[in-house]
């Protein structure tokens, strides 16, 4: 009997599908995604705020967060008797930066048009007020290369 002739539902021994039973790992409850299927893994997160350049001496961390959209910097733990110089402080606010109570850092918000100048600019200012506060507190210039 030709193809032609055999009704929808019979087969033709020629034209008929070979499918697999499920494999014993394939039936369970898990349900695996298919970067896990081809082998690839997660790649782990990056940590969020992360930090650009710290000088443990002078006490200042420059860091940005991702997740805020913002440039920090922070003296010490934040604290009051962490807090920097008035003419650090003028600095900071000549800059853009704004207190935040809440996180106890210094934060300039990073906008998609100016978040790479912003970066540039608090990079080039952390330089600076570390020279200050370095001075300030009678602490000598360090060589390192915080980038």
């Amino acid at each position: 009997m030709s193809s032609n002739n055999q009704t929808p539902d019979q087969d033709s021994p020629a034209s008929s599908t070979t499918v697999a039973d499920p494999s014993p790992t394939d039936t369970g409850t898990e349900h695996r995604s298919f970067a896990e299927k081809v082998g690839r893994r997660n790649v782990p997160a990056i940590a969020d705020p992360f930090v650009i350049a710290v000088d443990a001496v002078a006490g200042i961390r420059l860091f940005e967060s991702r997740q805020d959209r913002q440039m920090a910097i922070k003296f010490g733990e934040g604290r009051a008797e962490d807090k920097p110089s008035q003419a650090v402080i003028d600095k900071l606010k000549e800059a853009g930066f704004r207190w935040n109570r809440t996180h106890r850092i210094w934060a300039h918000p990073l906008t998609p048009e100016s978040s790479m100048s912003i970066r540039i600019e608090a990079k080039r200012l952390y330089q600076e007020i570390r020279g200050m506060i370095r001075q300030e507190k009678g602490i000598e210039a360090s060589p390192e290369a915080p980038f």
